[in-house]
């Protein structure tokens, strides 16, 4: 029996596009695994999410945005970048917005970094920064931590040469944990050349020890060539509406401008964002942060009991230096209802997330050492 071709279907075209032979070598950026839809309680522990909702507050703020999402945000996010340079004692103008503070980043490896030139950052460190200097034509120096992973800032100045655009240093670091001091970072920042931007990434600054963390803002006064990072990803909850932003001198905001996305924060984003700074947000932010702190301690304690040797921990997450068994450990604790994040065969991080599931975290890793002791 014969049947007739469909003219409405036909064969998918061949692709003979050229696309950037940069992009053979680019790593993928890999996302915590979300938890299974398998009907059993899972939790999700890969993402340094916040394990809090949105103030009640910034959802209706948000909320309210989405009645004029028929209209472009303003471009300029002024009230919002009035507001973020009084928080941090600069014009409004020194505050540079977008999609998270890893677009940022992006933007900063466009308006400083032409073909060839350098980025110095330690690694591991987060995974988008070899994505981000590859893929717009930079070359990734990457610093190995110490054997304690700690940052190892006497190799990272000795990496700086004369095609250095930009350094990064993210504290705490993700997904290690660590942490730099005002007198190291002041210390680095002498032993580089002062034409290099050093860009202190601080998305988890808020889940610091507040009596020892960096002194980031008298470090941005005294340094020409320092800008810092910040999210509202993290303790304000925001990752899913995506933005963060920059605190840069005059003349590199200036730069970030010409580069990043028109129109990259949302009208949600930028009104959600602009609530979280009002006083008894914040108030209850930092009592979140509070209890974050607590719960980390909680584990590391529980962990230690355990006889588990883990790296200082700053951020909101806690992280297994487990070598090959990275992916072992990382489908241990899924098969249990707990989702981490593996980072190939360096070790595995989990998020300090609802209490359930940090109690559940401690009962994996006490199973882990009972089939495997140390």
């Amino acid at each position: 029996m014969s049947t007739t071709p469909d003219p409405d279907v036909v064969p998918a075209p061949s692709e003979t596009i050229r696309l950037r032979s940069v992009l053979e070598e680019l790593p993928a950026y890999v996302a915590g695994k979300p938890a299974a839809e398998d009907g059993s309680r899972r939790f999700k522990a890969s993402s340094n999410e916040s394990p809090f909702p949105p103030v009640a507050a910034v959802r209706d703020a948000a909320a309210a945005g989405l009645e004029v999402t028929n209209r472009y945000p303003d471009a300029a996010a002024h009230e919002l970048r009035e507001a973020l340079g009084t928080k941090h004692g600069v014009d409004p103008s020194q505050i540079a917005l977008s999609t998270g503070s890893v677009a940022v980043t992006g933007d900063l490896v466009r308006a400083l970094v032409d073909q060839g030139d350098e980025v110095v950052y330690p690694w591991r460190s987060f995974e988008a920064y070899p994505i981000l200097v590859g893929s717009h034509g930079g070359v990734s120096v990457q610093v190995p931590l110490t054997a304690e992973l700690e940052y190892d800032l006497d190799a990272m100045a000795a990496a700086v040469t004369d095609r250095t655009r930009l350094i990064i240093l993210c504290t705490p670091n993700n997904p290690t944990g660590a942490s730099l001091s005002t007198a190291q970072i002041e210390a680095f920042l002498g032993a580089v050349p002062e034409d290099a931007v050093v860009a202190i990434d601080e998305a988890y600054r808020e889940f610091h020890d507040p009596a020892t963390v960096a002194g980031t803002a008298g470090i941005f006064r005294r340094h020409g060539n320092v800008v810092l990072l910040r999210t509202f990803s993290k303790l304000q909850g925001l990752a899913g509406l995506r933005i963060g932003y920059a605190v840069a001198h005059p003349r590199l905001a200036r730069a970030l401008s010409q580069v990043t996305v028109p129109f990259g924060a949302s009208i949600p984003a930028q009104t959600a964002a602009l609530m979280s700074l009002r006083g008894d947000v914040q108030q209850e932010l930092d009592r979140r942060a509070v209890w974050i702190r607590e719960e980390r301690s909680r584990v590391l304690s529980a962990l230690a009991e355990q006889g588990w040797q883990m790296p200082s921990a700053q951020g909101n997450f806690v992280y297994f230096p487990l070598g090959e068994k990275t992916t072992e450990f990382a489908e241990f604790a899924d098969r249990r209802g707990l989702v981490l994040r593996a980072y190939g065969t360096d070790g595995v991080r989990a998020t300090i997330a609802e209490q359930e599931a940090n109690d559940l975290l401690i009962e994996v890793a006490r199973a882990w050492r009972e089939r495997r002791p140390a």
